[in-house]
């Protein structure tokens, strides 16, 4: 845990790397910077020197706040946590070439080239995410009779999800770059993962092994029957998020603000539902026909 924290609390150096960069070259830097670019990488939106700065750091802060508050519920590392923070590690990094590129194009002209910087961090993000998705999954329950079965989605999410997805899968088809395409490929492939998790949602599967969460046909955690301590309906905040959630020992799968609270053995999990009392009684029944 000491190298986690340690490692966490290095995220923290970007912002004076920054700072000191900008710094350096404050008197050389034009009063009016371009610090966005198009698909070309040809300058098109222009802030102050000041305001640059101010929200570059800002951003930084923000990212490192959160990577450092996630952190903090990380009671025991494994191989999920370890990736959640490899991807705070490559958003941060992004962050700071921005900046770094942004002064070289503002001081000597070097063109700012994104494309492959994103397309790294994005694979990078990917590979990442999967690591975490399998950090928790467990051992798979044996073959055994299921009792019952529900599913949990909102498919009004895709209503969020579509509208940033369809216009990257343009850019994609018709960037006249082949990095920008390779790049927001990945871009895409991520977000249509989290289209087709919107439009599946959650399945839960109860039998007398116990419990298996699945999405699009992929096993996302067991729980065997003997690891379940206690559960209760429980209501899940906005604030938590939906999808997938939780780092360290705990995990959320939920698209809406109700559900079921199990605690295991090993962390929380939380099952989200419309309905909670079918969840707490399909897990009656399967403590019942255990005994």
């Amino acid at each position: 845990m000491k190298l986690y924290r340690m490692l966490t609390g290095l995220l923290w150096l970007s912002i004076p790397l920054v700072a000191i960069s900008y710094a350096q070259v404050w008197d050389q830097l034009p009063a009016r910077m371009a610090t966005h670019f198009d698909m070309a990488n040809h300058p098109n939106g222009w802030m102050s020197r000041e305001v640059a700065l101010g929200f570059g750091l800002g951003l930084l802060v923000l990212m490192a706040g959160v990577a450092t508050w996630v952190a903090s519920r990380v009671k025991k590392t494994d191989a999920g946590s370890w990736a959640m923070l490899g991807i705070f590690y490559l958003v941060i990094g992004l962050l700071v070439w921005t900046q770094m590129a942004m002064l070289d194009f503002n001081l000597y002209g070097t063109p700012f080239n994104v494309a492959p910087v994103v397309g790294v961090m994005l694979g990078g993000v990917l590979v990442l995410s999967i690591v975490f998705l399998g950090a928790k999954r467990g051992t798979p329950l044996p073959d055994g009779e299921v009792l019952a079965e529900e599913v949990h989605h909102q498919r009004a999410w895709l209503l969020v999800m579509l509208p940033p997805a369809l216009p990257m899968i343009g850019v994609v088809l018709f960037a006249p770059a082949a990095g920008l395409r390779i790049a927001l490929g990945m871009g895409c492939l991520i977000m249509l993962f989290a289209v087709g998790l919107t439009w599946s949602g959650f399945r839960y599967r109860f039998t007398r092994h116990g419990l298996e969460i699945s999405t699009m046909g992929l096993r996302l955690r067991s729980v065997p029957l003997e690891q379940i301590k206690e559960y209760a309906a429980s209501d899940w905040s906005f604030m938590g998020g939906y999808g997938i959630r939780g780092v360290g020992e705990d995990r959320a799968y939920v698209w809406g603000n109700k559900g079921v609270r199990i605690k295991t053995e090993h962390g929380d999990v939380f099952l989200g539902h419309s309905e909670p009392e079918r969840i707490v009684r399909d897990l009656d029944m399967m403590k019942q026909f255990a005994h």
